[in-house]
């Protein structure tokens, strides 16, 4: 019974899932947006070898598939920004990174400012946790705090000259 139907819509929740979790991180008993944040930084990570343009794009790709696959989450919990949903951490902390070398150092600062900033959502930040209930809402207060992250880190590598 549901045939390809159902068998389709499943798949589909499950990739929804995998992108809107994290691969799954985000079902982390405690502190999921953290550990969604580390996802993040393995991510970085792994792609600090692209040109900077490249890297841009994927920020963007990856952006654009997190807006979408937290709206349809929040359909599929029944709560917007559910606890679960860490695809915004990651998002928001390859944002904190663009343009910082990628070294331990810059990214455990990445990853420290990061997390202040999430967790303290200043303006604009808050105003999208708080009233935009959407796949944009999810991922825009973590954009915020990673723009807030880089410039910071920015200043840093500045002052450090």
């Amino acid at each position: 019974m549901g045939g390809k139907k159902g068998q389709s819509k499943r798949l589909k929740k499950v990739g929804v899932l995998a992108v809107a979790t994290g691969l799954f991180v985000g079902f982390f008993p405690v502190a999921s947006g953290t550990f969604g944040t580390l996802v993040g930084v393995a991510l970085v990570w792994g792609t600090r070898s692209l040109p900077l343009p490249v890297g841009l794009l994927l920020l963007v790709g990856v952006g654009a598939a997190g807006v979408w696959a937290a709206g349809e989450a929040n359909r599929i919990f029944r709560k917007p920004d559910a606890s679960y949903i860490v695809i915004d951490e990651i998002v928001g902390f390859m944002v904190t990174m663009v343009g910082i070398p990628v070294t331990g150092y810059w990214l455990v600062w990445g990853f420290l400012l990061f997390r202040i900033f999430d967790i303290v959502k200043p303006p604009p930040a808050n105003y999208f946790d708080e009233y935009v209930k959407s796949g944009w809402g999810v991922v825009m207060d973590d954009v915020v705090a990673g723009i807030y992250g880089n410039i910071l880190l920015h200043l840093m590598i500045r002052a450090s000259i």
